[in-house]
């Protein structure tokens, strides 16, 4: 059965819009569709549109726990290796904590110091242990050296200090001549700086 759409607007002023049983079939499905589209456009803005926002951020978050899952799953993979790495550092770290001298070997690494000086011919005009400098898990003892010699005898004085068996540093050194003449017949030089050994401070300290 066919139903007729057409509208005679001549007849739309004739209408009574309190009653709708008596409105022309045209008339009620464009209400219909109107009230309908209307709808639909009011939930879309009142709940779809909040909806597509949660999911868009929801679709995000999927994607960082993916990224996050990759992560760790790779972590997970290499456990073992970091195992191995994480000994590996332990012993190395070791190794040089035994590098540093404890309370009681200070003293004999200040000689050993001072002994890799003279068997180089230098002469020691300063030789200055000053106050601890504590850090995180060591202390800095700065020593103010001012010897004398030529490049030589410092060159070889700085090669023996590399090669004790504790960790001595020299900072903020400077050469220059002081007007005298070695036996050699060499130009003798001052040389000034600042030795830094280290040692461990113990947990109890």
């Amino acid at each position: 059965m066919a139903i007729n759409l057409n509208i005679d607007f001549s007849e739309l002023s004739k209408i009574d819009y309190n009653d709708v049983s008596k409105w022309p079939i045209a008339l009620k499905v464009i209400a219909i569709v109107l009230l309908s589209v209307g709808v639909l456009g009011a939930g879309y803005w009142f709940d779809t549109k909040d909806q597509i926002a949660a999911l868009e951020v929801a679709e995000k978050k999927e994607l960082e726990l993916k990224d996050l899952f990759k992560v760790k799953q790779a972590k997970a993979g290499n456990l073992g290796a970091y195992i191995t790495q994480m000994e590996e550092m332990k012993l190395s770290f070791g190794a040089m904590l035994r590098q540093l001298p404890s309370e009681t070997e200070v003293a004999e690494l200040l000689v050993d110091v001072s002994q890799t000086g003279i068997k180089n011919g230098l002469e020691f005009d300063l030789f200055k242990p000053e106050s601890e400098i504590p850090a995180e898990f060591y202390a800095e003892l700065p020593i103010k050296l001012r010897m004398s010699g030529n490049y030589h005898e410092f060159g070889k004085f700085v090669s023996d200090l590399a090669e004790l068996p504790r960790i001595v540093t020299l900072h903020d050194f400077t050469i220059t001549p002081n007007g005298k003449v070695k036996k050699s017949g060499e130009d003798a030089l001052v040389m000034e700086a600042t030795a830094k050994t280290y040692r461990y401070i113990e947990e109890e300290e």
